[in-house]
C-alpha cells in the first residue's frame, strides 16, 4: 500500500489552501485564484528555469512555517519561494507588497515607449493591465531613454527591442522548443538586449514563432498580422487541424473578421500561459477557413477589452434573396437614387453666395 503524501497548509491573504511539497508560493495562489494570486512577468509554468527575473510577484512572507515561525525579513519572489508547512503569506493584503509593486512597475515603465496605441499588443499587453492595475500616474525618470537600432530577425517576427523587458521567455522558449537557438542576451546590465550574434534569421526552425505568444510585452510581434487589425475588432474562435508534425497539437485560436482569418495563435488558460505549443506552419502559412475545423467562440474573460466584439454564434446567416425568388438568384440590383435623381441637385452648391438656403433649389411638381 503505498503512503499517502504529506501535504503542507498553507494560508495566503488568510485563505487556507493544503499543497504538495516544493509548491512554489506563486502556483500555491494559483490554485486559490482570484485576486490572491501575483502578477508575474517573467515566470511560465511551462518553461524550466523561468522566474525570478521581473519581481513584480513579490509577497510577504509573515510566518515562515510552524516549525520556525519568524517572518522573513524581507519581500520574496513568491515564483521562486517553495511553501513550508504552516506557512502564512500577505499579498494584496500587505500595503508594503502593493507599495513594492507599485515601484516595480515604475522600473519596467523607465524605458518602455508609449506607444500603445500603435503597438499591436494593446488590448491584450500583460504590462498594460499591470500598469493600469498597480502603476503610478507619472515617472520620476528624467533622462533619456534607451533606444536600439531596428534589427530584421526574419520574414514572420518582427522585435521592437525598445518594449523588451528582459523577461527572458522568448530564450526559454527557443532554447527548450527549438534544436538550434538562433536569438539570446547580448551585453551587461542596461546595455543588455534581446538579438542575434550575427545577424541571423530566427525563421530557421518550426516552432520559432511560440516567441510571440509567450512575449508579455509588444517586443516580439507577428508581420502577418502587423498593423492589420486592431484585436479588439476580431473574433477570436476555437479551431484545430490535423497538423503533420507529431510535435504540434493543432489546436489553435483563429483571429477572425468575418471570413478573413488575420491571425494564428496558441491556445492560452486564464494566466496567459499557452496551453500547447503549436507548428509555424499552422501559425503563418494556415490562413484559410477552409485549413480549420472551426469549434466555436473562444471564451474571453469578461473584463477583457476582446469580449467587447465576441461572436455569440459563428453560423454564417443565410440569404433570403434566392428563396424569395423561388431559387433563382437576384441578375440586378437597382439604385434607386440614380433613377430618381433624388441626389442630383440641379443647382452647384459651391456657386450659391453665402451660405445655402432651402429656396435655392427650383420646384419638382410642386414640392420644394
Amino acid at each position: 500500500m503505498a503512503e499517502e503524501k504529506k501535504l503542507f497548509k498553507v494560508k495566503i491573504d488568510n485563505i487556507p489552501v493544503e499543497v504538495e511539497p516544493g509548491t512554489t508560493i506563486l502556483n500555491a495562489a494559483r490554485m486559490i485564484g482570484g485576486d490572491v494570486v501575483p502578477p508575474a512577468m517573467c515566470y511560465y509554468s511551462k518553461l524550466q528555469g523561468s522566474g525570478g527575473k521581473c519581481r513584480t510577484c513579490l509577497v510577504k512572507v509573515s510566518k515562515g512555517s510552524e516549525a520556525d515561525p519568524r517572518p522573513m525579513p524581507k519581500l520574496v519572489a513568491s515564483c521562486r519561494t517553495t511553501v513550508m508547512d504552516g506557512m502564512e503569506v500577505a499579498n494584496i493584503t500587505s500595503p508594503e507588497v502593493l507599495d513594492a509593486r507599485k515601484g516595480v512597475v515604475e522600473f519596467l515603465l523607465l524605458n518602455h515607449p508609449l506607444d500603445c496605441p500603435v503597438c499591436d499588443q494593446a488590448g491584450e499587453c500583460d504590462l498594460q493591465d499591470l500598469s493600469y492595475e498597480h502603476g503610478v500616474s507619472g515617472t520620476r525618470f528624467e533622462f533619456k531613454r534607451r533606444t536600439f537600432e531596428k534589427e530584421d530577425i526574419g520574414e514572420h517576427i518582427k522585435l521592437h527591442m525598445t518594449r523588451c523587458i528582459l523577461c527572458y521567455r522568448c530564450v526559454f522558449t527557443a532554447d527548450q522548443l527549438t534544436n538550434n537557438r538562433q536569438h539570446g542576451i547580448l551585453g551587461r546590465g542596461d546595455h543588455s538586449e534581446i538579438s542575434t550574434y550575427i545577424k541571423a534569421s530566427l525563421d530557421q526552425t518550426n516552432f520559432i514563432g511560440n516567441v510571440i505568444d509567450v512575449c508579455p510585452v509588444g517586443a516580439l510581434t507577428d508581420r502577418t498580422a502587423r498593423f492589420k487589425n486592431r484585436v479588439w475588432f476580431l473574433k477570436p474562435v476555437d479551431a484545430l487541424r490535423e497538423c503533420h508534425d507529431p510535435n504540434c497539437c493543432g489546436k489553435t485560436v483563429l483571429w477572425m473578421r468575418g471570413d478573413e482569418i488575420f491571425r494564428v495563435t496558441a491556445r492560452k488558460d486564464k494566466y496567459g500561459e499557452v496551453e500547447a505549443f503549436i507548428c509555424d506552419t499552422c501559425r503563418f502559412e494556415k490562413k484559410e477557413p477552409q485549413d480549420w475545423v472551426i469549434e466555436g467562440p473562444r471564451k474571453v474573460a469578461r473584463y477583457s477589452v476582446i469580449s467587447q466584439g465576441h461572436y455569440v454564434g459563428v453560423h454564417k446567416p443565410h440569404e433570403t434573396v434566392a428563396k424569395v425568388m423561388d431559387g433563382r438568384q437576384p441578375k440586378l440590383l437597382m439604385n434607386i437614387h440614380t433613377v430618381s435623381e433624388v441626389n442630383q441637385p440641379t443647382v452647384d452648391l459651391s456657386k450659391i453666395e453665402g451660405p445655402a438656403h432651402s429656396n435655392d433649389f427650383p420646384k419638382h411638381n410642386g414640392v420644394q
